[in-house]
């Protein structure tokens, strides 16, 4: 087995590959939100219905969680450098395919062969990454690939909005031809290939579990991406892949603990730190995505804005996050425990959350929402540094990339079952509020009498009979309901998600430190 040491990368050369490195995480992450902006203008072009244009969005997400937690065997397999060489390739060429697509199910196809390359992105680019960098310097590492994953999500939408407004929507996707090349060229230069021992022969590979692993990640993505729109499980399909998805799982773990060639190592999980991060890592992906999810929705939907203004508002956070980045890191080389800057993030992701649910209202404007966006970037850097260099701290070698992909699944499954619970309980809560505020406005009242036939006078001045006008009044009124319904439902989300995270810090205060060196900080445990 390759000496880790001579992975480890100095001067430029170490710069070079982590600027690759980046560069294919941010090119993954960009393309997991920018389409979200385009999907009207693809629909509109491919002649596509709500539901078909969705599945632009579902195609890469399954690809994505499917091919993250075999990044690692592969990369065995083929070589580091050739596997990483070969996804930006695959992803490049998706790209250009998925720009010159002629009909929806043509761009959903195209889509899913892009997310196969980019999931492999994500995941190896954080393990060249930490394996280029010295023990001692692993904070920085994980710092300065932690500012890729947490701005690409925020970068997506201005910047998809942007290039659908000034050109059209096959340019989201053209955009990410030119830097495909230059990373490709990059990694073939420079990224280094670890030898870890000998390659499997055909009927050595576990077909078996890469099946099971396909069927439990895909039919769960599934479920979390239409339960909502198909009713969950009052719908027969939903039901069937719910199935699928537990019976997949326990049969794949099954068969990665007895097989002797396993696609997913398991027995990795053994490391306690690496189980706590993991599900530390599931919490951060629930609430990184599911306020990213919320906050353009809101928005748009009930202040007005256009996607590309939802998605600017977003940037302040963001840079926030990339400052904060690199002086983390330094906090954790000068031996702060991990913990205390990772309980620190919760609570300031929860008075972050807590301040947008007493701020929102059917007309909050945008410097309302600055100073709590600016918290969130500041909550979000303390927990996606620590979190991360935890959970990687004390593997070794090969072991190194497993517990990278394991971090990296869970982080897209937290956002996934994010983005599927909040979008339920909007419907669900808002439904509950407008049950709530009906008794307030009652026909017999005065108040409510009187904002009717003021409404009905100024439709009947635009020209509408008695009985329209006043159907209109009521149709006006009945909006403004359902309006501040939803708005209220937003307000509770906020409230639980910062009380998830609440929860949560003091539980992280409980970790015992596990490692070889239980004296030195945690990044020092290797």
């Amino acid at each position: 087995m390759q000496d880790e040491n001579s992975l480890v990368e100095y001067g430029f050369r170490r710069v070079v590959v982590t600027i690759t490195a980046i560069l294919c995480a941010l090119l993954e992450i960009i393309d997991t939100t920018i389409v979200n902006v385009a999907l009207n203008d693809m629909r509109g072009s491919l002649g596509a219905t709500l539901t078909d244009v969705a599945w632009v969005i579902t195609a890469y997400a399954i690809a994505n969680v499917i091919i993250i937690p075999m990044t690692s065997w592969l990369s065995k397999q083929f070589g580091r450098r050739n596997y990483f060489a070969a996804s930006i390739i695959i992803f490049t060429i998706a790209s250009f395919l998925c720009g010159n697509a002629t009909n929806i199910w043509e761009l959903v196809l195209f889509r899913f062969i892009q997310g196969m390359g980019g999931g492999a992105l994500l995941v190896t680019a954080q393990t060249i990454i930490t394996e280029s960098y010295p023990v001692e310097k692993r904070g920085m590492a994980q710092a300065i690939y932690g500012m890729g994953v947490i701005v690409g999500p925020t970068l997506g939408p201005p910047l998809g909005g942007y290039l659908v407004d000034h050109f059209s929507w096959p340019y989201i996707f053209y955009i990410n031809i030119p830097i495909g090349i230059i990373a490709t060229f990059m990694t073939i230069f420079f990224v280094k290939s670890p030898k870890y021992g000998e390659k499997l022969k055909v009927n050595q590979v576990d077909w078996w579990g890469i099946i099971l692993l396909a069927t439990f990640i895909g039919s769960l993505q599934f479920v979390l991406e239409h339960g909502q729109q198909d009713d969950w499980f009052e719908d027969s399909l939903i039901l069937s892949l719910s199935v699928a998805a537990v019976f997949g799982l326990i049969l794949f773990i099954w068969r990665e603990l007895t097989y002797e060639h396993p696609v997913v190592n398991l027995r990795v999980l053994r490391d306690g730190n690496l189980r706590i991060g993991t599900i530390l890592t599931f919490i951060l992906g629930f609430g990184l995505f599911g306020s990213t999810f919320i906050i353009p929705i809101y928005t748009q939907s009930i202040l007005g804005w256009t996607a590309t203004d939802a998605g600017l508002l977003l940037i302040p956070s963001s840079i926030t996050t990339g400052l904060m980045m690199p002086i983390i890191g330094k906090l954790l080389e000068r031996g702060i425990s991990h913990k205390y800057l990772a309980s620190a993030g919760f609570v300031i992701f929860f008075i972050y959350s807590f301040w947008m649910y007493s701020l929102m209202t059917p007309d909050t404007g945008s410097e309302h929402m600055f100073w709590p966006l600016v918290v969130r970037g500041v909550g979000l850097g303390l927990l996606f540094v620590p979190i991360t260099t935890l959970s990687l701290s004390t593997l070794k070698g090969k072991d190194i990339g497993d517990g990278a992909a394991f971090t990296g699944m869970m982080r897209q499954l937290g956002g996934s079952f994010g983005i599927a619970i909040i979008t339920t309980m909007v419907s669900r809560l808002a439904q509950q509020h407008r049950i709530d505020l009906l008794p307030n406005i009652s026909a017999i009242d005065f108040k409510v009498q009187q904002r009717i036939d003021g409404i009905k006078r100024m439709f009947m001045a635009k020209g509408f009979s008695a009985n329209e006008a006043l159907d209109k009044a009521y149709a006006v009124l009945n909006g403004s309901l359902m309006k501040q319904s939803t708005v209220l439902s937003y307000m509770d989300i906020f409230l639980y998600l910062g009380l998830l995270f609440l929860v949560c810090a003091p539980i992280v205060l409980l970790i015992k430190k596990t490692g070889k060196r239980a004296g030195k900080p945690a990044i020092d445990a290797h």
